[in-house]
């Protein structure tokens, strides 16, 4: 698999009119709008670590790399990606993690997936090469294109390589347990967020709050003498946040039979002072409140004015084949017109990924 043979088949499609899907495993292939490309464009075997500086906190991978192959060589330095990317039992690659935009649990205090891509290069609708950002963090140059491109779906180029910004792993962690409410839960994750505590990441689910902290040991113990609770042990804690993080544990496998029966599974991105949600139907919250899985029946309509009325909004993550549809929150206008030019200017012939980020697009 090489470059050029990327830019034929752009080439060849662009002049007879047709589109390409961008495929690497197909670990996302509910996520978003239906694709309807004319064609695949299969980057599975556009693999492998280009080049890995520890002492540099950096990593640049080409864009079909499985992730659990990059964090295979970010563990041998004791490093990871610090925005914990979902692998979906495995087959999530680097360009599908960039392209979809995805975080884990501890997106709320080590920030999202953008703000980890250091530089990427990709190809754009006429077959053109572009490179953006680069390899070092101190380098802003292009920083926001690259940004751009993280969470874009492929609707605007071809993802080939991502240089991506590495952390230590931390010296010391601790899961917390607290038998509380959903009300009860999101006021003291709003108490607690506003003192010096190592929280790296949260889950509220059925009645119980569980906290993960991390970082020195000294802050780590302290913090646990101040909070209590009851402490869960890392071989149990572990398996909980990796699940979680690659939406394998209990809530989302129950979400997946609920979809299957005619239900729907929402994520609502909400301020995380926003108070409990009463829908019915089941609901696990992350990042301090900030965002709320919700499996539920209920229409699309309601769903989104529900987010709306406290300032957030509502994405459709997971539904029967059927309901798949506005997926993702409606733009204002003049933010479509924004996507439009964008599109326009990186993929003027509509080559790449037709409709999966918005059905205009």
């Amino acid at each position: 698999m090489s470059v050029a043979l990327f830019q034929d088949q752009i080439r060849e499609a662009a002049a007879q009119g047709r589109s390409l899907q961008i495929r690497g495993q197909g670990s996302k292939d509910f996520f978003g709008e239906r694709p309807r490309g004319d064609a695949p464009l299969d980057v599975s075997g556009f693999a492998g670590i280009s080049s890995y500086e520890p002492s540099e906190l950096v990593i640049t991978a080409k864009a079909g790399t499985p992730i659990t192959e990059l964090e295979a060589a970010l563990t041998c330095q004791g490093q990871h990606l610090a925005f914990e990317p979902p692998r979906f039992q495995g087959r999530g690659t680097v360009g599908g993690m960039v392209a979809a935009g995805l975080s884990g649990p501890s997106r709320a205090s080590q920030g999202a997936l953008r703000e980890h891509v250091l530089g990427l290069s990709l190809l754009n609708g006429r077959a053109e090469l572009l490179n953006f950002g680069g390899t070092v963090m101190k380098n802003v140059a292009g920083y926001d294109v690259s940004r751009l491109i993280a969470g874009s779906l492929g609707v605007l180029g071809l993802i080939l390589e991502v240089s991506l910004k590495v952390m230590p792993q931390p010296m010391a962690r601790a899961t917390l347990r607290f038998e509380l409410g959903q009300a009860q839960a999101l006021n003291q994750l709003n108490r607690w967020g506003g003192k010096p505590l190592p929280i790296q990441a949260s889950a509220w689910w059925d009645g119980a709050l569980l906290l993960r902290l991390a970082g020195a040991e000294a802050a780590v113990r302290a913090a646990q003498q101040s909070l209590g609770g009851d402490e869960i042990p890392e071989h149990l804690a572990q398996p909980f946040w990796d699940g979680l993080r690659d939406h394998s544990d209990e809530f989302f496998t129950g979400a997946a039979r609920a979809v299957a029966g005619g239900a729907a599974l929402w994520r609502l991105s909400l301020p995380q002072t926003a108070p409990a949600l009463e829908l019915p139907g089941e609901q696990l919250i992350e990042w301090g409140g900030g965002q709320r899985w919700v499996t539920t029946p209920l229409p699309a309509a309601q769903m989104r004015e529900a987010a709306a009325s406290l300032g957030g909004h509502a994405s459709l993550f997971l539904c029967r084949d059927a309901q798949r549809q506005q997926v993702f929150a409606p733009a204002a206008p003049a933010l479509m017109r924004i996507h439009r030019e964008l599109k326009k200017s990186f993929d003027p012939a509509g080559v790449f990924n037709p409709g999966r980020l918005y059905p205009e697009l």
